[in-house]
């Protein structure tokens, strides 16, 4: 049996371990030694219930920690003999602990920075981001750049009229800002919005080609609406950048690091304690090293960089790093995207889409650079994750991945494709034959559905979008997380989303599609740390793997399922330090 067999059939039998509903516990103890004075452990946990995702033992009371190690798990009694002076003991009085969350795909400085900027997510109307971006243009000095990040069209209550695909054009928004260029990112990343003046200062007027893999919108006589399709924003992105140019390397460095401090507090608050970046520059990654160096990381970080094949081809071997840090920082593997994103039209269809028939979507990568990149990649034995959202640019990918399969040494690859939302019905068992890991977002399908079938049609919808279960008995290992800052980093919400599949006026989408709450949190834990070659430290409360543990208030495996969302996170434990508690 080859090592990705295995290790796939590994996962594919603890998939099965919600059998410990079945199971009682066995009363066991599960220790790595015997204890002496020297063995009592710095973390008790007991008298509560332990979910360990470890099908040897699916459930305890009680786990012992030494170093930043699980010891013991077992029954509360068993675990009294670790208990010393010195040890910390959490009485979990009956409530649930389980691995901690591992986020598994999302952008660590984008979640610090989306609390430093303009928060749009949960506007309902053009106007009050109107009203929002007014209120920041009178305190603002004339020529400074307002930045935010968060709307999302579909979401609004109504859409003014004039609107062009869906979209308000600029002209209320220049009206509020005109000493002062607006930028403002949608909430997939694959659009922006810029008022005149961002629009003029990147010298851009209806002239500008749409350059290769973007859209400058324009309305009926040909002028530009501000809304900025995928590889475009990068026009007045730029511009941006230039406005910044006269930051010192120290403020620079100092706002970097301002963004991973919030993004670690905000990550640990919602039970997650390692976190999959899904695209960092080389400049990033040697911040995250010196966070690292300092002991400064507060979540553990895999981290998939983000370059051209050629940058890749010149850099990737003095970059790979494994456990770097005490295991907080890993670098690995490589990110490119090769679409946009539904909800902005962006998605690379192999049928138009239905509300917008002239087109199929956007190529935003040459498929030719997304195989260099693979190449590159392989040649320096890092795992190759691509962005892929339509059903075009899935069949692309995996083809690419299916060809090179065939010509790259080893059988344990891991390759991913991120997001994986929608599949032609063909395509869906190549994951579990190749196996492709389908690195998916739960909260994305709830978030999404209600405008899915406007964008591909009843049909369309029902036989490739989210295909969760699908893809699971495929035999392939689906994963979870949030995409954050797209969608709020919260764990328990994408949870919830992928056991319920529900919207919020009640109704399901696809109910047969949806997870059991087992498989939901397997996909959040040991198939997340399998998806990053980490499943023998990480992602099950198992003796001699890393001590990364959630408590939550409610027990989530049982609750009925509108309790799920109202469970909170009490503590938040890394390698045995309790990084998070809440009312502390």
């Amino acid at each position: 049996m080859t090592t990705k067999r295995a290790v796939r059939m590994t996962l594919r039998k603890n998939s099965s371990f919600f059998a410990w509903m079945l199971l009682l516990g066995s009363g066991g103890l599960l220790s790595s030694c015997t204890t002496s004075n020297e063995d009592r452990a710095r973390l008790v946990l007991t008298n509560g219930k332990i979910v360990t995702v470890d099908e040897s033992m699916p459930e305890a009371e009680a786990l012992a920690v030494i170093e930043d190690t699980i010891a013991a798990v077992g029954t509360s009694a068993d675990i009294a003999r670790y208990i010393g002076d010195d040890t910390r003991v959490i009485d979990l009085d009956g409530r649930l602990a389980i691995p901690g969350f591992i986020e598994g795909h999302g952008h660590y400085m984008g979640l610090g920075e989306a609390r430093m900027i303009l928060d749009l997510t949960q506007v309902r109307s053009w106007e009050e981001i109107v009203a929002m971006v007014a209120d920041a243009a009178n305190e603002a000095p004339a020529g400074e750049w307002i930045t935010g990040r968060g709307w999302h069209q579909e979401k609004w209550d109504s859409i003014p009229a004039g609107a062009v695909d869906g979209v308000p054009t600029h002209h209320t928004l220049s009206e509020v800002s005109p000493d002062n260029p607006v930028l403002l990112r949608h909430a997939s990343g694959h659009a922006a919005f810029a008022n005149k003046t961002a629009m003029n200062t990147a010298g851009i007027s209806p002239e500008t080609p749409n350059p290769d893999g973007g859209e400058l919108v324009r309305d009926a006589r040909g002028e530009l609406t501000g809304l900025l399709r995928e590889t475009a924003q990068g026009l007045v992105g730029a511009a941006y950048a230039r406005a910044r140019e006269s930051m010192t390397p120290e403020e620079r460095e100092e706002e970097a690091r301002m963004q991973a401090q919030l993004a670690a507090e905000e990550s640990l608050a919602k039970g997650i304690t390692s976190f999959q970046d899904a695209g960092a520059g080389f400049g990033t990654i040697d911040m995250f090293k010196r966070l690292a160096d300092e002991s400064r990381l507060r979540v553990r970080l895999y981290v998939m960089v983000l370059a051209s094949s050629e940058a890749l081809a010149n850099n990737l071997a003095d970059y790979r790093m494994v456990g770097y840090g005490n295991n907080y920082l890993t670098v690995r593997s490589v990110k490119r995207s090769i679409d946009g994103a539904l909800g902005s039209h962006g998605a690379w269809l192999l049928e138009p889409y239905a509300d917008m028939p002239s087109s199929t979507g956007l190529v935003t990568v040459d498929p030719e650079e997304i195989r260099r990149t693979a190449e590159v990649a392989a040649t320096h034995d890092y795992q190759v994750n691509i962005h892929a959202i339509g059903d075009r640019a899935n069949r692309v990918v995996l083809d690419i991945f299916e060809d090179l399969y065939a010509q790259i040494p080893g059988d344990d690859l891991r390759w991913r494709i991120e997001h994986a939302q929608h599949i032609h019905p063909d395509d869906i068992p190549r994951f579990g034959s190749l196996g492709v890991i389908a690195s998916m977002q739960g909260i994305h399908c709830t978030s999404d559905a209600p405008w899915v079938y406007r964008r591909l049609g009843e049909e369309r919808a029902r036989s490739g979008a989210y295909r969760w279960q699908e893809l699971w008995k495929t035999g392939a290992v689906v994963t979870n997380g949030t995409d954050t800052p797209v969608e709020d980093v919260d764990p328990i919400a994408s949870f919830y989303a992928t056991v319920t599949r529900k919207l919020a006026d009640g109704s399901v989408f696809f109910s047969e599609e949806r997870l059991t709450r087992a498989q939901a949190l397997q996909s959040y834990t040991l198939n997340n740390a399998y998806a990053a070659f980490e499943e023998e430290i990480k992602g099950s409360l198992t003796l001699g793997k890393l001590a990364d543990i959630v408590v939550l208030s409610k027990d989530i495996m049982t609750v009925p399922d509108d309790e799920i969302l109202s469970a909170e996170v009490l503590y938040t434990i890394v390698g045995g330090d309790v990084r998070y508690e809440k009312g502390e």
